[in-house]
């Protein structure tokens, strides 16, 4: 198989299988909307299989940064919908990543009283909060089996806001450290309910929210995105057994949804337990193995002819080339990530990265 080749996906169908991974770019403005700025980034790589954005806040309780973009709002969600119609107008696909950020937060972001954990265990290290300072992470509040089911209907009204913004799916965001990956650890969920203990309890709450989510806007437009092992941001799973236990009690739950993929972060894509996992979900798999260094063309060819992956999700590069494609297709040099920019404002290393001439 070829990364140039087409791939249905659920109900999406994809020209291509490279994947625009989703990342944080801190763009939006003081109230979460999304401008023309980030219309034109999204749109700028539309040649991609598929977009994935950015994670994106349900409510003003799960937003994680200052800058990043939410969809709890009327004004929120038309400002996506000026993101969809862009990338659809340059002929893409583009699906929205839901996030709740859980305790990697602070009250001076959220606005809010609180920030929200599966159990009341902070993180330890700083955060940057609003004025460029550093404060200590909060110890969160731990949901209670009512709260849950709260947040569980914000991911649900976030999802349906999304299609009806023009979206063409939505991925639930189950990885990274961020809520619904906190309660899959033992180490940040330390729950004596029916969402924690076991490893299939606590993989229990991020299925809830995936099944509830595909009932309201249909499974074939509904992926999940998962980094066993990642141990980001005080999210430790180091022993392997129980790794393993819980995850396959995480796709052994989600299999039967018939979801449109799962997006597999990991640094050995082709190894063990990446491979059981896809084999166990028994749908497409997207891999993306970019950890320490950014992902190649020759990678990306080699997961995919190889039979590791459907389709590969691909980072850093996609930021410095929007016509990644195109480059790799053609053989051409691929344009150098200024890091400085990432997290900047405005339009310097988001919208200027030189294209190749038509």
């Amino acid at each position: 198989m070829d990364p140039f080749s087409p791939l249905t996906a659920g109900d999406l169908e994809l020209p291509n299988r490279v994947v625009m991974a989703p990342m944080t770019r801190l763009r939006a403005d003081e109230k979460g909307v999304p401008g023309a700025l980030i219309a034109e980034h999204y749109a700028q790589r539309a040649s991609l299989g598929l977009i994935i954005s950015e994670g994106v806040f349900p409510s003003a309780e799960s937003k994680g940064y200052a800058g990043q973009p939410g969809i709890e709002t009327a004004e929120q969600a038309e400002g996506w919908r000026v993101v969809a119609d862009a990338v659809h107008a340059a002929g893409g696909r583009i699906v929205m990543q839901i996030m709740n950020a859980g305790r990697v937060s602070h009250t001076a972001i959220t606005g809010t009283d609180r920030i929200v954990a599966p159990s009341a265990i902070a993180i330890d290290g700083e955060v940057r909060v609003p004025g460029d300072d550093k404060a200590r992470f909060p110890v969160p509040h731990a949901l209670t089996t009512e709260e849950l089911a709260v947040v569980r209907d914000e991911f649900v009204a976030a999802a349906r806001r999304a299609v009806d913004a023009g979206f063409d799916g939505v991925e639930v965001h189950s990885a990274n450290g961020y809520l619904l990956h906190e309660f899959l650890s033992p180490v940040s969920n330390v729950r004596t309910d029916a969402y924690g203990g076991s490893p299939a309890a606590r993989a229990a709450f991020p299925i809830e929210v995936t099944r509830a989510i595909a009932d309201e806007i249909g499974a074939g437009r509904v992926g999940i995105r998962i980094s066993p092992s990642h141990n980001i941001q005080d999210v430790l799973e180091t022993d392997a057994d129980d790794v393993r236990a819980t995850y396959e009690a995480l796709v052994d739950g989600l299999a039967p949804l018939g979801l449109s993929y799962l997006s597999v972060l990991h640094a050995e894509p082709a190894g063990e337990l990446v491979q059981d996992l896809r084999s166990r979900f028994g749908g497409v798999l997207i891999a993306n193995s970019g950890f320490g260094s950014p992902t190649t063309r020759d990678e990306v060819r080699s997961l995919i002819a190889d039979g590791h992956a459907d389709a590969v999700a691909v980072g850093r590069p996609v930021m410095a080339n929007p016509d990644l494609v195109e480059r790799w297709q053609g053989g051409h040099p691929e344009n150098e990530l200024d890091q400085a920019t990432v997290y900047a404002s405005g339009a310097e290393g988001y919208t200027d990265y030189e294209r190749l001439s038509a």
